[in-house]
């Protein structure tokens, strides 16, 4: 059996042990979800559910890259820069998760602080792939097929403007039970997939790792769910996605294969442009996912609909790139 299946298996059977040992702990922490009171009313039943279960995908990934490093020390030390950097992110959800259910503060890291960190660790390891590693500074253009050079002062900002986008619309789809989970797997299989075929072997064993985690974490996230992943998880998957996205040269490719989040985002943007100018509403709420449940959508519709356009748009986004 391949390694990369392996590890696979390892991964989703560590994320499942740990749940079970991280959630009675969440419980008994008090560290429980609180309904906003605008949001859905359907919604406020899940008032209590324990939070940043994220944790339960970064110990699980953490674990198994040791595993890896066990296994080919080159190969993991390949795989460093990627999860330290998704791990940053996540630790920055971990912290507003716990200003607002452990310290009670409804707000939580307030947005310009969680941005800058945000911000922060993009510039890092950005940075450290250009000026470190030195990787070339050009990306591949979907279906076209080709590469383009881009000067650095515009490779840099681009790439941290693509991991920024990418977290943050991440952290928007995480509203419904198993949605941000579900759509995050097929993205990252899909670049896990492409990797194995550019022949990117750390792309393929992270990919791998990760994608163990998301379904062991699923076990627990899916409808009814047992934990919320919380910031914590929605900006670690986010993180690892871009910044797989931006090592394999590909973040236009995101475009296509991560068009629901990327959605999500552009209807909150949508609708608070446009109230502010009308006072009228587009959407019934929003992130998107919002919308469809006021419109009478249950949950599990609403995953199997988002998941399965994701499932289409990776294979559009497959052959436009391999």
């Amino acid at each position: 059996m391949d390694f990369s299946i392996k590890i696979l298996i390892a991964t989703f059977i560590i994320a499942t042990i740990t749940g079970i040992f991280v959630i009675p702990v969440l419980k008994r922490l008090k560290i429980r979800q609180s309904e906003r009171e605008d949001g859905p009313e359907s919604h406020l039943t899940k008032q209590g559910t324990p939070t940043m279960g994220g944790i339960i995908m970064i110990i699980a990934v953490i674990i198994s890259a040791i595993i890896t490093y066990i296994y080919n020390q080159e190969l993991a030390k390949k795989l460093i820069p990627i999860t330290i950097s998704a791990i940053g992110f996540g630790t920055i959800g971990f912290i507003d998760d716990y200003k607002k259910v452990v310290l009670r503060n409804t707000d939580g890291i307030s947005p310009k602080s969680k941005m800058l960190g945000l911000l922060i660790i993009s510039i890092l390891y950005v940075i450290y792939l250009t000026l470190i590693v030195k990787i070339e500074n050009y990306i591949i253009i979907p279906f076209l097929k080709i590469n383009i050079n881009l000067p650095i002062y515009i490779y840099i900002p681009f790439s941290i403007f693509v991991i920024l986008g990418t977290t943050n619309a991440v952290n928007l789809t995480d509203g419904i039970d198993g949605l941000a989970t579900t759509v995050s797997l097929v993205i990252i299989t899909t670049l896990a997939t492409i990797g194995t075929v550019y022949l990117m072997p750390e792309i393929t064993i992270l990919g791998s790792i990760t994608a163990g985690a998301c379904l062991g974490f699923l076990i627990y996230n899916l409808n009814k769910a047992k934990v919320f992943m919380g910031d914590t998880g929605s900006l670690f998957l986010g993180g690892m996605i871009s910044c797989m996205a931006i090592y394999m040269k590909m973040p236009l490719l995101l475009a296509i294969i991560a068009l629901v989040p990327v959605f999500e985002t552009l209807s909150v943007i949508i609708q608070v442009a446009y109230y502010k100018r009308t006072k009228k509403r587009v959407f019934k709420m929003t992130p998107i996912h919002h919308h469809f449940e006021l419109s009478g959508w249950n949950e599990n519709k609403i995953v199997r609909v988002f998941t399965g356009t994701t499932i289409l748009l990776c294979i559009i986004g497959m052959f436009s790139i391999i």
